[in-house]
């Protein structure tokens, strides 16, 4: 459906979604809805988000002639040391998602816990471009943890994980500590499931504070006192020093362009460097001559999807620590030579350590306002750590699970250093305007899932719910992911040309996308069905 409305907001969650509704109808721009709609986020999906994750905001505003991106990538703590994990290495998860470590000791628990990064974003983006003022932002979110909320199905179905491979399963998480199991679990110590409710007061006195002292509060002030003595009391790395230097970084977009359309992004430790190189590779190929989901189809998206892993893997990281070599990954000459040897059916290996499975804690904002303003990010916890300190409600992201920890690697372990991430909030221009507004919450399957969305509408003109809800696959290891909806003759003719393929039981798999699509007489949003999302235009 497209809507004639000129405002938009698409987000995985009702509540939240509908935060940054009312938000834009009382005349708030899209990144005071975007900011309402993330901090809800972290009150009624607590494992998927919050104040104490990491994220990537990208803010477009034509009347300030701004446009760039907060980058609040998770660093490593101060104490932490590149090979302290070296000899607990068990396996690497199969899609490139972090290591499996003997006692997952970096998966699960106080030691796994990176900076706390996004309120600090969300403080700052809010501050520099917002217009309602910041305890009106805030306000729903103190409404949802105080007055309650009941568990959706994609909350649930999360919350009971039984994780793979070696990792933590999420029913551990929910119930790691006493204050985690006493928000999130039965009385039998099982999550609450579909219909139960979540009453989250001290996270409600928590969000108190910060929306009368903003950030400081959190970063030097009475919280992060709080959370300091928790961490000494549990042998933690993060440290008051490791709070009080946290800032986002600010950057430029990263650009590209596909097919006429010019594309920004996030530069790295974001995925936007993945998402330019495949999207340069594909621009070789006639995609709609070659048919949607045929497979010739999965072969050269999948093929360029590993490329795009490989080179990840080796060259990207925080580039205060590494040099990224950007110019040559998103140069469209090495697009071309890549996109050759597909042609010539050169099957790309992606070396792994061992193998594993993905997984998808990380939600995702799009909005657009009346006066052309649009705000996306992607935030998370990474893999939630299960740490919730007594009395302030919230659970800390487990970004030190993503790190390698085998030194003298792009992603190795450094004090202050962020990892790699797949977040890939992006936007579209057709010319000079905005023409769709994406991003994904998916892990590494993030920067796969937000290309699959800009393939479907730009080369096979499909509308944004089509775009969001066609069946997915995914290439980040050398065997072919697909989603149970891809068709059997297609899997059997990959095989046939010695292709592993693995079929997901899920009907939707491979991220979750929400996008926002801009069109001269009105505005078109997709919410990806695979979550319990809703687009709301205004």
């Amino acid at each position: 459906m497209r809507y004639a409305n000129q405002a938009m907001i698409v987000a995985p969650q009702p509540e939240p979604t509908e935060a940054g509704a009312d938000v834009l109808r009382e005349g708030g721009n899209a990144v005071d809805a975007g900011i309402a709609c993330a901090l809800v986020q972290g009150v009624v999906d607590p494992l998927m988000c919050g104040i104490a994750g990491f994220g990537s905001c990208g803010v477009y505003m034509p009347g300030k002639k701004f446009h760039g991106y907060y980058d609040a990538h998770a660093p490593a703590p101060l104490g932490a040391r590149p090979d302290m994990w070296a000899n607990l290495i068990e396996s690497e998860a199969r899609d490139g998602y972090g290591f499996i470590l003997k006692g997952r000791v970096n998966d699960i628990g106080y030691r796994s816990i990176c900076a706390p990064a996004n309120l600090r974003m969300y403080y700052e983006a809010h501050k520099e471009h917002g217009r309602l003022p910041w305890s009106r932002i805030v306000d729903p979110a103190i409404a949802w943890a105080e007055g309650g909320w009941t568990v959706r199905p994609h909350v649930a179905y999360w919350w009971s994980d039984d994780g793979d491979f070696g990792r933590a399963p999420n029913h551990e998480r929910t119930g790691f500590t006493p204050a985690a199991r006493a928000l999130y679990c039965r009385a039998d110590g099982t999550p609450k499931r579909v219909g139960d409710r979540v009453v989250n007061r001290d996270y409600g006195q928590t969000l108190r504070a910060i929306a009368k002292g903003g950030a400081d509060v959190f970063y030097t002030g009475e919280i992060a006192r709080a959370i300091v003595e928790d961490m000494k009391r549990n042998d933690a790395l993060l440290t008051a020093e490791d709070l009080a230097a946290w800032t986002p970084v600010r950057n430029a977009p990263l650009w590209g362009e596909y097919r006429g359309y010019r594309v920004s992004t996030n530069q790295p430790p974001g995925g936007g460097v993945m998402l330019l190189e495949m999207l340069n590779i594909l621009e070789n190929f006639d995609l709609r001559k070659i048919g949607h989901n045929s497979a010739e189809y999965l072969r050269v998206v999948s093929e360029a999807m590993k490329r795009a892993t490989i080179d990840k893997d080796a060259h990207v990281g925080d580039p205060k620590f590494v040099d990224v070599p950007v110019g040559r990954l998103v140069d469209k000459g090495y697009a071309a030579r890549a996109a050759e040897e597909i042609r010539r059916g050169i099957k790309a290996e992606v070396p792994r350590f061992n193998s594993g499975t993905p997984t998808k804690d990380t939600t995702h904002i799009s909005v657009h306002d009346r006066d052309g303003n649009c705000f996306t990010m992607t935030h998370s916890l990474g893999m939630p750590s299960g740490v919730v300190t007594p009395g302030l409600g919230f659970m800390y992201n487990g970004c030190m699970g993503v790190f390698d920890p085998r030194p003298g690697r792009a992603g190795s372990i450094a004090p202050g250093k962020a990892r790699f991430s797949s977040v890939v909030p992006s936007i579209l221009f057709k010319g000079d305007k905005p023409h769709l507004v994406i991003g994904a919450p998916g892990a590494t399957q993030i920067a796969m899932g937000v290309l699959h969305v800009i393939l479907n509408a730009l080369d096979f003109d499909m509308t944004m719910v089509e775009a969001v809800s066609a069946p997915r696959f995914s290439a980040t290891s050398n065997a072919i992911d697909i989603s149970n909806r891809i068709q059997g003759r297609v899997e059997r003719e990959l095989e046939g040309q010695g292709y592993k393929v693995v079929r997901s039981p899920y009907t939707f798999g491979f991220a979750a996308v929400h996008a926002i699509r801009i069109h001269e007489d009105g505005l078109d949003g997709g919410a990806d069905p695979g979550h319990d999302g809703v687009v709301i235009a205004v």
